[in-house]
């Protein structure tokens, strides 16, 4: 197996999904949430907030404002293809923007604005709950598979990737304390070494893959990549207790939501059941993601 191997999807799915199914399939992911978090969904989708498909001479991304003040709703600028991607991301940046909403509810404006550490659990276990209900929902066992190695895709990336792009940043930073010289030959050993530990002895690496960390944009700023993979495992622990747990469970993870940024981040997890200090919200995404691995390999088999 190659390094590039693991980018092409396990199967093909060419399913056209239009934005207002967008929306219905998104609001019928996030019913677990409760009836208030569903109603100020269904009210805030409605509302002419969100500019969603791409045309010519507009800005790229995707991307959730959280108004220019602070009792002004939230606006969305997209560029949704019509697919699994554009649905993921519709749900990923609502699930910004219903932060937002929730926080300025239940906060006063000096706060109401949360750090990256809490803002990219909100999107990402919306993402998580999205992705359980098309596994739910697949129709055929081609459709099964291709959201699972979504999901598959989704955790490699944002959990195991993200951690390695930190522990890049960690080495040269390390460095530069230590008075080491760092030239673009000793970022690119840095960088080749971690690509093999990562990938294990399995997966063939070319040297030309040394030099992938001069393209990764998040490098050229303020160190905050393991953010991604703290959120990712705190949206894995927080997604499964909902769907598995009850109201208590729920009202714990809207608890988040509502704090906004009322204080560290760290005591607001801890108080609704989750220590980020503990293995146990890294626990929750590995063992996810071995649970994906395996319904594939049950599948494919």
């Amino acid at each position: 197996m190659a390094y590039y191997d693991i980018y092409p999807p396990l199967v093909a799915l060419d399913k056209r999904v239009t934005v207002p199914e967008m929306r219905g399939i998104t609001m019928a992911a996030v019913t677990p949430l409760g009836p208030e978090y569903a109603d100020m969904f269904a009210r805030a989708t409605a509302g002419k907030w969100m500019d969603p498909l791409s045309r010519p001479g507009k800005k790229s991304g995707a991307y959730m404002n959280p108004g220019a003040a602070y009792d002004v709703h939230p606006y969305l600028l997209l560029n949704l293809g019509e697919n699994y991607s554009g649905l993921t991301t519709y749900a990923h940046e609502w699930g910004h923007a219903m932060h937002t909403l929730l926080a300025n509810k239940n906060q006063v404006y000096e706060k109401s604005d949360y750090p990256i550490f809490t803002a990219e659990i909100a999107s990402t276990c919306n993402e998580m709950l999205l992705a359980a209900y098309m596994v739910a929902q697949a129709k055929t066992k081609q459709e099964k598979i291709f959201y699972l190695g979504q999901q598959l895709e989704s955790i490699r990336g944002t959990f195991y990737r993200q951690a390695m792009f930190a522990e890049f940043e960690l080495a040269a930073h390390d460095k530069a304390e230590a008075g080491e010289g760092l030239s673009g030959e000793k970022f690119s050993g840095i960088y080749l070494d971690l690509l093999h530990r990562y990938h294990g002895p399995k997966v063939a690496i070319s040297d030309t893959y040394a030099s992938e960390w001069a393209y990764i944009p998040h490098f050229y700023n303020s160190f905050y990549v393991y953010q991604y993979a703290t959120c990712i495992s705190a949206a894995s622990y927080f997604s499964h207790s909902i769907l598995t747990g009850g109201a208590k469970d729920r009202d714990n993870y809207l608890s988040v939501l509502k704090s906004g940024g009322s204080d560290y981040p760290y005591d607001i997890l801890k108080r609704a059941g989750l220590d980020m200090a503990s293995p146990a919200p890294y626990q929750a995404v590995v063992a996810a993601f071995k649970d994906t691995l395996d319904q594939v390999e049950a599948l494919i088999a």
